[in-house]
């Protein structure tokens, strides 16, 4: 182990409840003439972790002293290396992760190596979240029938977690149906302060608790004042071999919050307010800091919600202090009282405890909100940051209607509906009076239809605008007690005065922490939530990631038949396209409170101000405003229904399971035995044939655009998500191997499958590919022949053809969700290289972490400025080894030419920025990706120093 330098002398101890405390005390810089009250808390804590790790080696005392000298107005240009001290994974990410870990073991005995250096040397803590679908709904089985499936449906998978717990030290598994992996981090798993093991003396060392997630709202923690953010699953898992992250030191843009949130107003219309801000602002590759005085009015609920939405504004994360909220926030969740004092006194030793007295930090820009001015408002219908005041939904939805018409749509006819008016409830339409947590599940066979369900016909109801889906989920919203409060609130009102949801409407309510159906209960809410057949339908992520489940069958009759544009709202934090519903055409973000008043209303061009919602049984309009409830009214409900006694119950046997998961049988041993037959879990491919030592780069040399992309192509365009249609190339895979459609899942499930899910990158609906303009997809065009096809069946001719391939995209490539298989899957089509006018900041990571290589469009260029149309072939570099010559040297003029060749033989050559932005972002791409790069120093390393 290389002994720790301590060149600034910040070594020091304090003594808390009889145990000698050690750490590395930030004040002693200040001590040395260092303006620490200048620096950020975010820029702070990554120099406590430096300070820390002082090595000599990968961290240097030139690079503390750089951090020190932090200059708020610089480009962010010099690398340092943090590493985080744990690692957060949610299921859809965190099984292909164990999958690669589990291969690279076979790998590294191929080697020569032990394989048991292949373990975590992080803790990795992983929560299954993402599995359950909504099924069933609006039940009192909803819950249990849907958690019987997900059951059935993932034994494999769940066999396979199992093994990873007993193959793997430092590794533990939340097993499903216990709550959403950042709601769980936030409400038990998050340390604040992390504390060593005793050494020998008897002393332990302690410093701030941080980690990355392989899910991109990890950054939720960051309002408990815990740094943190979504890494790609590559690079977590890096990390866990103890690997650090290479980034860039940040520049910090400084929000400060003035004011108090009016009535009416919820923190979810403030979180949607500033991703607005911040992504008119800019705010991609930077940490964003609140601050001011209204930051200490905020209880940590509020801080989480607009925490949890930074991917959405852009930044890296978007961080609060540690100060009196976070403690009380520890208490009330029911933390340790002792653990609790340690928080506090590390803090303040520290000098990073927040009160009234803190100086206020220099940051790189800063923005200002008055909190006043937030109003009722949703965001939709493609993008989290199109904030739509309520005030202006309807118009803001006729607007967008004509881009929102599918192929299929008549752009034309007006077509003529009947109207639906909740009059005193409809007996048919009235949910079960009896709490959706109620006894075990009986075999049920749900109704596939609203006719067969409650006697009427949708058809005639339907229309451009209809809401189809309402979802109350997503750790976004269901992590903060006062919004879930309001919106059970307003659904006792509406029940009060009569009010029913129209039957077309696809309810359900997906709590994060089974706490939240605690409160719910004790508050005396869960029974109106039901009888608007909002009943639990589990505890995951559910609607928010695409795993809303089946519409009733009339519904998408209605919609296929007529090209409806259908509408889902939901609390989540995600809407991009295709992403909810390959049915729903426009999806909008909105406060628990909202969704039930849009379920309620049924349409989303309901003006609420003018419109009521229904009539009560005395023919009375019922306004929204009669039925909704005032922040007093809010607080009290809280107030009265948790309590600490909630939180340490509900945890105490979070990693039990239910009688499922504890008779779950799984295999032993060190290396997993793969089974060929097996369509979820196989063996990781990206270690065939390696060698000890990586093979020179070559050259890119008459490669072919596979897809051409515009702007804003997210990762759910990308990565493989939602469910398996029945004739694409990963259902025809399916069926080949016997496995029934009704059996397919949904690709997230899969991930641990590289078969399936390499067929199922860039199958997106919603995917436009101007190779195959008109249409949408996962189709391409072959070249030079212009046949069209699948785009996995293309890539299948040209690796025949040993034809490297490309893709071209506009601005923004790769924003949305950090999905590993956004990199993964390009690279097993056999994508080498990238083109385009912006990358998201974890996408572009991801590529490289894949061995993809990334190229951007310098300023104001553009495959369309350039009359690119894809049809060419491409070479990158203008000269024999130049890309190799370019990543060999320390050059920071990573530029190169790339010529494209027309089929007529004229020649277009333009200049690209190589986006390998570190020095050890170039080592993971000279050795074919991340993976490779640490199986390597892993397999060649002393084994003292991979357990240093």
């Amino acid at each position: 182990m290389t002994p720790h330098a301590d060149s600034c002398k910040t070594r020091s101890t304090f003594t808390h409840s009889g145990t000698t405390v050690e750490f590395f005390r930030l004040p002693a810089l200040a001590e040395q003439g260092i303006n620490l009250g200048s620096l950020p808390f975010c820029i702070r804590i990554l120099l406590e972790n430096l300070l820390r790790r002082e090595d000599g080696l990968i961290v240097a005392e030139e690079d503390i002293r750089f951090l020190c000298a932090w200059d708020p107005k610089a480009a962010a240009s010099r690398e340092i290396a943090f590493m985080p001290s744990r690692v957060l994974m949610q299921d859809f990410t965190g099984i292909p992760a164990i999958v690669d870990l589990a291969a690279m073991r076979d790998a590294m005995l191929q080697l020569g190596g032990d394989p048991d250096r292949i373990n975590p040397l992080q803790p990795a803590e992983l929560v299954i979240d993402h599995s359950v679908q909504v099924d069933e709904y609006g039940t009192p089985d909803a819950y249990a029938y849907n958690a019987q499936l997900d059951f059935r449906r993932n034994r494999e998978r769940y066999s396979f977690m199992k093994w990873g717990q007993a193959a793997f030290r430092n590794f533990s598994a939340i097993p499903s149906g216990m709550g959403i992996c950042h709601q769980v981090n936030l409400e038990h798993l998050a340390r604040v302060v992390v504390t060593s093991e005793p050494d020998i003396r008897g002393v332990v060392t302690c410093s701030p608790d941080t980690l990355v997630g392989t899910d991109s709202h990890t950054t939720m923690i960051n309002g408990l004042g815990v740094l943190g953010w979504g890494a790609g699953g590559i690079e977590a898992e890096a990390v866990m071999l103890g690997q650090p992250l290479s980034m860039l030191a940040p520049q910090v843009v400084g929000v400060r919050l003035t004011g108090k949130l009016r009535e009416g107003t919820t923190a979810t219309d403030l979180v949607l307010t500033i991703t607005e801000m911040l992504r008119k602002h800019g705010v991609v590759g930077k940490f964003v800091e609140f601050y001011g005085p209204s930051v200490a009015e905020l209880p940590v609920a509020d801080r989480a919600t607009i925490a949890n939405m930074a991917p959405e504004y852009g930044a890296t994360c978007g961080i609060f202090p540690v100060d009196q909220e976070t403690l009380n926030y520890l208490r009330l969740t029911g933390r340790d009282e002792s653990h609790v004092a340690l928080v506090e006194r590390y803090y303040r030793e520290q000098g990073l405890f927040h009160t009234a007295d803190t100086t206020e930090a220099e940051y790189s820009t800063n923005l200002s909100l008055d909190l006043a001015g937030v109003e009722p408002c949703i965001a939709g219908p493609k993008r989290p940051q199109d904030r739509v005041p309520l005030s202006e939904a309807a118009g803001s939805f006729a607007t967008h209607l004509p881009s929102l018409l599918g192929p299929n749509a008549n752009k034309s006819s007006v077509r003529q509906i009947v109207h639906w008016e909740s009059e005193g409830g409809h007996a048919s339409l009235q949910g079960d009076v009896t709490s959706s947590l109620g006894d075990p599940l009986v075999q049920i066979a749900p109704k596939a239809s609203v006719q067969s369900r409650f006697g009427v016909d949708p058809e005639p109801y339907l229309d451009h605008g209809s809401i189809v889906i309402a979802a109350i989920t997503s750790c976004t919203s269901t992590s903060n007690p006062y919004v879930m409060m309001a919106a059970g609130l307003v659904a006792k009102k509406a029940v009060e005065r009569g009010l029913s949801v129209p039957p077309w409407v696809k309810t359900s309510l997906a709590p994060g922490s089974r706490v939240v159906t605690d409160y719910y209960v004790k508050s005396g809410l869960m029974p109106y939530l039901d009888r608007l057949r909002f009943n639990v339908v589990g505890y995951g992520c559910t609607v928010c990631i695409g795993n809303a489940g089946a519409l009733l069958a009339d519904v998408s009759q209605a919609i296929a038949e007529h090209g409806l544009v259908a509408v889902s709202v939901l609390s989540g934090n995600r809407n991009f396209e295709g992403r909810i519903s390959p049915e729903v055409r426009a999806n909008y973000l909105m406060s628990p409170p909202l969704v039930v008043a849009y379920a309620l209303a049924g349409r989303i061009e309901h003006n609420f101000e003018m419109d009521p919602l229904g009539r009560d049984s005395q023919g009375k309009p019922v306004y929204l405003r009669e039925i909704w409830p005032t922040q007093a009214e809010v607080r009290e409900a809280v107030d009265t229904s948790i309590d600490p006694a909630m939180y340490r119950e509900r945890y105490a046997t979070i990693a039990d399971g239910d009688e499922n998961w504890q008779r779950l049988q799984f295999p032993v041993g060190q290396t997993y035995h793969w089974d060929s037959s097996s369509t979820y879990v196989q063996k990781a491919p990206y270690f065939e044939g390696m060698t000890l030592e990586p093979a020179p780069l070559h050259d890119i040399e008459g490669g072919r655009i596979l897809v051409s992309l515009g702007d804003s192509v997210t990762t759910d365009h990308i990565s493989p998500a939602g469910s398996i249609k029945l004739n694409s190339p990963a259902g025809q895979y399916l069926r080949e191997r016997g496995v029934l459609p009704a059996e397919f899942n949904t690709y997230g499930s899969r991930r641990g499958n590289h078969e399936v899910m390499v067929r199922g990158t860039f199958a997106n609906v919603r995917l436009r590919n101007k190779l195959v303009p008109e249409t949408e997809g996962g189709v391409t065009k072959l070249l030079p022949e212009c046949e069209v096809t699948t785009i996995y069946e293309a890539s299948v001719i040209y690796a025949q053809r040993k034809t490297p391939l490309g893709i071209l995209a506009g601005k923004e490539y790769g924003s949305g969700s950090s999905r590993d298989w956004a990199a993964k899957g390009p690279r097993l089509l056999g994508i080498q290289f990238v083109i385009a006018e912006s990358y998201e900041r974890i996408h572009r990571s991801n590529l490289v972490g894949m061995g993809i290589l990334p190229l951007q469009f310098l300023s104001g260029e553009s495959a369309h400025s350039l009359g690119l149309t894809g049809e060419e072939t491409y070479s990158i570099g203008i000269a024999s080894g130049q890309l190799r010559s370019l990543l060999d040297s320390s050059s920071r003029d990573m530029t190169i030419n790339v010529r494209a060749t027309r089929r007529d033989g004229t020649l277009v050559e333009f200049p690209v920025s190589i986006r390998i932005d570190t020095p050890q972002e170039r080592l993971y791409y000279q050795h074919g990706g991340i993976l490779q790069y640490v199986l390597r120093q892993l397999a060649t390393v002393p084994q003292e120093v991979v357990g240093a």
